[in-house]
């Protein structure tokens, strides 16, 4: 699949069709899997696919002076915790040599004819 979404729906829809598992069963499954990620994450734990890549939780220092953007007014921003991924060695690769999607395929960035 080149380009657009590919959604939860779609992801348990590829494993369905691939095992004949009931779609219900894959669908509880994936569901699962992506709580058991969140909730380790939320407890500090760093989680590592190998070959997709590895989530955790990282701190970001606050700020005693900052703007909300929409009001210009002046804020306090505490310190907190944002998710973070970092993708894993072999999905780089494989994304590596993909078109960019302002450009049609096999055409390189200053190329002329």
């Amino acid at each position: 699949m080149a380009g657009g979404k590919y959604t939860k729906t779609d992801l348990i829809n590829s494993i369905y069709d691939a095992t004949g598992i009931e779609r219900e069963d894959v669908k509880k499954v994936v569901d699962l899997m992506i709580q058991e990620l969140k909730d380790a994450i939320a407890d500090g734990k760093t989680v590592e696919l190998r070959g997709f890549g590895t989530f955790e939780a990282r701190t970001r220092k606050g700020r005693a002076r900052a703007r909300n953007p929409r009001t210009g007014e002046p804020v306090v921003v505490r310190s907190h915790s944002v998710p973070y991924w970092k993708p894993g060695r072999e999905l780089k690769r494989e994304v590596w040599n993909l078109p960019p999607e302002n450009e049609p395929d096999g055409q390189e960035n200053g190329a002329g004819s």
